[in-house]
C-alpha cells in the first residue's frame, strides 16, 4: 500500500480543456469540421468530440425538434461541455444550438470557450440537407427547420466565423480555424 508523499497542486489549479463550440444551420458542414478539427488537436492533447446529431438520441430522446426543446438540447449540450472540460479534456462540440441563452451560459461558465460560427450559402445548404427539405419546409409541409421556420439567434461574438462556399476542404477549415485561434502555430 503505498503513502501519501506531496501533492504539487489542487485540484483547482488542474488546468481545464477547451471547448470548441461549432455552431450553424443544419447542413453546413459542423459535424464534417468537428471530425477533422479533433483530428488536429488531437495531435498535441486529448479531445472529446461530441455531435448534436449523435448526442440527441442519447440525452434527448424525451425531447422534440420544437424551438423549447431545441433550447433544452443546447444548454444540455452546454452543461455536458463544462463538466468534460472540467476534468482537463479539450471538447469540440458540433451542434445547431443557435441560442443565446446557452451560448452566453457557455461563455460565462467555460474558463475557454471558443465559439466557431459556420455559415454556408442556402443554395449549399439545400444541396446538403436531405433532397426537398428546405422547399418542404418553405411550403409548411415540414416543420422545425432552424432558419426557415424556426427562428435561429446567430452568436453575438464568436472568435471564428467561416462563409464555407464549399471550395475548402474540411482540413482546410479546420487549419484556417486553428490559425486564426493560434495566429503563432
Amino acid at each position: 500500500m503505498g503513502r501519501f508523499v506531496e501533492a504539487r497542486a489542487s485540484p483547482e489549479q488542474i488546468h481545464s480543456g477547451a471547448v470548441y463550440w461549432i455552431t450553424g444551420l443544419p447542413g453546413v458542414g459542423k459535424s464534417t469540421l468537428a471530425r477533422a478539427l479533433s483530428a488536429r488537436l488531437g495531435l498535441a492533447r486529448p479531445v472529446v468530440r461530441l455531435d448534436g446529431d449523435r448526442l440527441r438520441p442519447i440525452l434527448g430522446a424525451r425531447y422534440s425538434f420544437g424551438l423549447a426543446d431545441r433550447r433544452a438540447m443546447a444548454m444540455t449540450y452546454a452543461k455536458l461541455c463544462h463538466e468534460i472540460s472540467s476534468q482537463g479534456l479539450d471538447v469540440v462540440c458540433a451542434t445547431v444550438s443557435l441560442v443565446h441563452e446557452a451560448q452566453r451560459w457557455a461563455r460565462g461558465h467555460i474558463g475557454d470557450y471558443r465559439e466557431i460560427y459556420l455559415r454556408a450559402d442556402p443554395d449549399v445548404l439545400a444541396r446538403r440537407l436531405p433532397k426537398g427539405l428546405i422547399a418542404a419546409a418553405r411550403a409548411g409541409r415540414v416543420r422545425n427547420v432552424p432558419g426557415v421556420d424556426l427562428p435561429i439567434e446567430e452568436p453575438e461574438s464568436p472568435e471564428v466565423v467561416i462563409d464555407d462556399d464549399g471550395s475548402c476542404s474540411a482540413q482546410e477549415i479546420a487549419a484556417m480555424v486553428v490559425a486564426r485561434l493560434w495566429p503563432a502555430r
